[in-house]
């Protein structure tokens, strides 16, 4: 239960015979965790784009009156926390946008590090602005490229070499379905198929939830193009070293999701079992700290012998952006949020497995809660090493000023949240938790070493 916010979750799909409206729904349900600010989906009917998006949880914007005048024969959808551009209906995301060449609806996980340089130059071009995001940078540049391109992946293409940073792209034309991840591979996104229909994903518990078998992960740098039932796939932006954000096998990604050839669930075993070996300690229980941290603290009691339990009930019926404007609200946020199983603490030495700490006040409340249920020592373990850097590529990492890692010393931080103990996953063992994995990681969060230049954001 980090004080983090996931980026955005994309969903697309090329089914001429079914419903895609509805299988996107579904969809992005499985991917409610990557964003519950708002959602939207927009659909192709007869070369004309129609779409609904709000604010709020997907059950939520949508019921079935809307899925049902969401006819067409493929769509894309999207859950969105805002990593970049405000709090507001217009930042929802699918983005459609009408221009001379007909209309193009996209749908955008990753945050871009040079979209003050790119959408200075388009203002002064004479492009005119309705949102604060991203995202729409990045439709004005394709819609510009596709001018002068031969074919709108074209112009997609055109577009990704001037972008800079996190890009998994959905990009809807009359005609075509185009999927594009960056050529660093920042975030995830795979290619998935049912009976005729082809389907783009941020994870693939998207595709378990539709009945969908996964076929792979979408290239770093690779655009693939859906027309008329055919695809082709263009890598000429490929080849580069890839740069998977860490963070999404310590805590974005579900845990049943497969990225890069690893399973999550197993990922975050092998980082409780990586804790409980550098920092073990005599104590009676492990518990974990819904949800990121139930799978590390399972790792870490295999690993020591140390008997996991249930020490958290959590109420699934709270959004992680549950609102907490005051100091006394935000401690109510964490008690509903969280309850204590005492029976299961009381009296006991609890090892608390999470996925991070932040700024420290939200573990503080946790620990506090643990001792006042009758806890007799509490000793946290973080699965990931300590934050020392913001992101720039879409976690929402804030500035180093407000991380206590840079403001404490490990056993500072430890009276801060008044732990008996804590420890962080070395640097070198979070290495070790995807052995399997395809690709090479970005830990620039950790370390401050970045894939790609962001001196001029620091």
């Amino acid at each position: 239960m980090a004080e983090l916010h996931e980026e955005c979750g994309v969903f697309g799909i090329y089914d001429p015979e079914g419903n895609p409206a509805g299988t996107t729904y579904y969809a992005l349900v499985a991917l409610q965790h990557r964003g519950q600010e708002g959602c939207g989906i927009a659909v192709n009917r007869d070369r004309e784009i129609y779409q609904y998006k709000d604010q709020g949880l997907v059950n939520e914007v949508f019921n079935e009156e809307i899925l049902s005048k969401l006819k067409g024969r493929m769509a894309i959808g999207h859950v969105r926390y805002s990593t970049a551009g405000g709090k507001t209906r217009e930042n929802v995301q699918p983005l459609v946008l009408r221009y001379i060449k007909g209309t193009l609806a996209i749908s955008h996980n990753g945050n871009i590090t040079n979209t003050a340089e790119i959408k200075h130059e388009l203002e002064h071009n004479g492009a005119i602005f309705q949102t604060t995001s991203d995202t729409e940078v990045i439709a004005y540049l394709i819609a510009r490229e596709r001018i002068t391109s031969t074919s709108i992946e074209e112009a997609v293409k055109r577009a990704m070499k001037r972008l800079k940073g996190a890009f998994s792209l959905l990009v809807m034309s009359p005609n075509k379905l185009i999927a594009a991840r960056d050529p660093w591979g920042f975030r995830p996104l795979s290619l998935g198929k049912r009976d005729n229909a082809v389907i783009f994903a941020s994870e693939t518990c998207a595709f378990d939830a539709i009945d969908a078998e996964f076929v792979r992960d979408i290239r770093p740098g690779e655009i693939i193009t859906l027309e008329d039932g055919e695809m082709r796939s263009d890598t000429e932006l490929c080849g580069g070293k890839s740069s998977l954000c860490i963070f999404e096998h310590i805590y974005f990604a579900r845990p049943d999701s497969i990225i890069e050839n690893e399973v999550v669930h197993e990922c975050r075993k092998r980082a409780g079992a990586f804790l409980a070996e550098q920092a073990p300690v005599d104590a009676d229980i492990v518990i974990g700290v819904p949800d990121s941290g139930l799978s590390a603290a399972q790792g870490y009691s295999e690993y020591s012998g140390i008997p996991q339990d249930t020490g958290f009930i959590k109420n699934k019926y709270i959004a992680r952006t549950f609102i907490k404007p005051t100091q006394d609200s935000r401690e109510t946020a964490v008690k509903m949020k969280l309850n204590v199983l005492k029976n299961v603490v009381r009296g006991k030495r609890v090892i608390m497995v999470d996925d991070s700490i932040v700024r420290g006040t939200t573990s503080g409340r946790i620990v506090k809660m643990l001792r006042d249920a009758g806890a007799k020592e509490v000793h946290v373990r973080i699965s990931s090493p300590a934050f020392t850097w913001p992101c720039f590529f879409g976690t929402d990492v804030p500035s180093r000023d407000q991380l206590i890692a840079n403001k404490l010393s490990v056993k500072e931080t430890a009276d801060y949240i008044n732990a008996d103990s804590l420890e962080y996953l070395s640097l070198e063992n979070l290495h070790k938790i995807a052995p399997n994995s395809t690709c090479s990681f970005c830990d620039g969060c950790f370390t401050g070493n970045y894939p790609i230049d962001v001196s001029h954001l620091l």
